[in-house]
């Protein structure tokens, strides 16, 4: 059974489109595009979103790490409030210091799920 369409959008010739089939799939889709919305993106919403890319050419040290967990957690307490993170790790990549590596480990108490995202941008 599919729950929503899975982003970004892939064709599959069983649905038309790659789908959610589970709802930790569209919890986990759902937080992540909170993250990488850009405030002012989301039409009717203004204050959606993260925004993450605004801090990638920032300065990184402690104060632009403290200020990203901060807006994440403000930002899923208001759109996301049945979710409960537990940590949330932030750091350069070593590779490529224009790109920040995530990590957020949260659950959903309500239906049972703990989940890590982890991604780069």
């Amino acid at each position: 059974m599919s729950i929503s369409i899975a982003l970004p959008l892939n064709k599959n010739s069983t649905n038309g489109f790659e789908t959610n089939d589970s709802i930790f799939s569209v919890v986990r889709q759902n937080l992540k595009m909170l993250i990488l919305t850009i405030p002012g993106e989301r039409v009717m919403i203004p204050d959606y979103g993260v925004g993450l890319k605004k801090y990638l050419f920032d300065s990184f040290g402690d104060h632009l790490s403290s200020q990203i967990d901060h807006k994440i957690r403000e930002q899923v307490k208001k759109y996301m409030p049945a979710i409960t993170i537990f940590d949330i790790i932030i750091n350069r990549d070593n590779l490529d210091t224009s790109r920040l590596n995530i990590s957020i480990n949260y659950s959903v108490p309500g239906i049972q799920m703990k989940d890590l995202l982890r991604f780069t941008i």
